[in-house]
């Protein structure tokens, strides 16, 4: 996948969850953080990243700068999803299908910070399996990379049709 660039988008950034960590040392425990950031343009595009720091502020400054390098182009159809679509990452398993305009994000916490970043005004999802929030928004990412729009798969398909009448 190539690059996208992500100066000159406006970028909405959403705090997913928060994980203190603490280490046990000789004088006591050491506490550090774990920050889940979604970042989207809610046009279509969007990137996740975790960052860890000792304080909170920090941890979010860097999951935010690396969320945006791993920014993500999603195939849209109007304001849901092209076809009804399984993503799995670890544990999680998210289920999300295209919904009649009007229905709104029908979400929970995790995959609705993903759906509102990308910008989906409409949509079914449901979360099976694990409910960890780090596991439930890959696994929504991964359900959004598998999406194809009717012309990509067209593309596909004929060039599949070349390649076997050539072989003949």
């Amino acid at each position: 996948m190539a690059r996208i660039n992500p100066s000159g988008m406006e970028l909405a950034e959403t705090v997913v969850a928060i994980n203190r960590v603490a280490k046990v040392v000789k004088g006591g425990k050491r506490f550090s953080f774990s920050v889940l950031v979604v970042v989207g343009d809610r046009r279509g595009h969007v990137g996740t990243a975790v960052g860890k720091a000792k304080e909170i502020q920090a941890a979010i400054q860097k999951g935010i700068a690396r969320a945006k390098k791993e920014l993500i182009e999603v195939p849209l159809h109007g304001v849901t999803i092209p076809h009804s679509v399984i993503g799995e990452f670890g544990a999680g398993r998210v289920f999300l299908k295209p919904a009649a305009p009007g229905t709104g994000v029908i979400a929970g916490g995790s995959v609705r910070a993903v759906l509102d970043a990308v910008g989906i005004k409409d949509i079914l999802s449901k979360s099976l399996r694990s409910s960890n929030p780090y596991n439930v928004v890959y696994a929504t990412l991964e359900a959004l990379k598998n999406l194809r729009t009717k012309e990509q798969v067209n593309n596909l398909r004929s060039k599949e049709m070349v390649t076997a009448d050539a072989t003949r």
